[in-house]
């Protein structure tokens, strides 16, 4: 973020109180973890469920099977259509539920960088110019794939290969964060000073 271009209107703004003006304030940690966050995890629990779905296990019939899921003794563990599962399909499985959720949170990533790029102006006014960020979306999805798809990460850090589609699950998540995020500053643009700006602007 360094390299970024400042915003347009960076001049007409007060200067920042070192006293009150906190750099990790309650509206930040809000916006963060109480607001963005939440979209983020959802995507990964989503991704989660639907690949378990896809397999046998629907939602519903998760609950409660932990103590078996994880029982190395129960080799016959039903899903949702009567499919028996050993204990080493069903971490298998789990393992690979844990790639997709880290795979969706790569996804939404690109959003959250991107809509961190200004405090108030749009992104379609500030433009995608900074080309080391551009560099760090594209190192970011390639470091996800490599986890992914390399041979022996299986081993080494309990990652799966996933079919391509269950990379799609978290993109109406990221689509989601970016049009609320601009909806957020368009909102403060339109009404500098109001509750908006008050309760999210950081």
């Amino acid at each position: 973020m360094a390299y970024e271009e400042a915003e347009s209107d960076i001049m007409k703004r007060h200067p920042r109180d070192p006293v009150n003006d906190k750099l990790v304030n309650q509206r930040l940690i809000s916006m963060a973890y109480g607001q963005i966050g939440m979209i983020q995890a959802a995507a990964g629990f989503f991704a989660y469920f639907i690949i378990l779905a896809e397999n046998g296990f629907l939602p519903k019939d998760l609950f409660g099977i932990r103590k078996q899921w994880d029982s190395k003794g129960v080799n016959d563990l039903q899903d949702s259509y009567g499919q028996e599962w050993t204990y080493a399909d069903r971490k298998k499985l789990e393992y690979t539920c844990h790639t997709a959720f880290f795979a969706s949170i790569v996804v939404v990533q690109w959003a959250d960088l991107i809509i961190c790029k200004t405090r108030r102006n749009s992104i379609l006014h500030q433009g995608m110019r900074n080309w080391v960020l551009n560099f760090g979306l594209v190192f970011e999805t390639l470091l996800a794939v490599f986890l992914s798809y390399t041979p022996g990460m299986d081993a080494a850090l309990r990652m799966y290969p996933l079919k391509i589609n269950w990379w799609i699950p978290a993109i109406p998540f990221s689509i989601a964060i970016f049009i609320y995020d601009e909806t957020r500053r368009f909102i403060l643009r339109r009404n500098p000073g109001g509750w908006v700006e008050q309760e999210t602007y950081y």
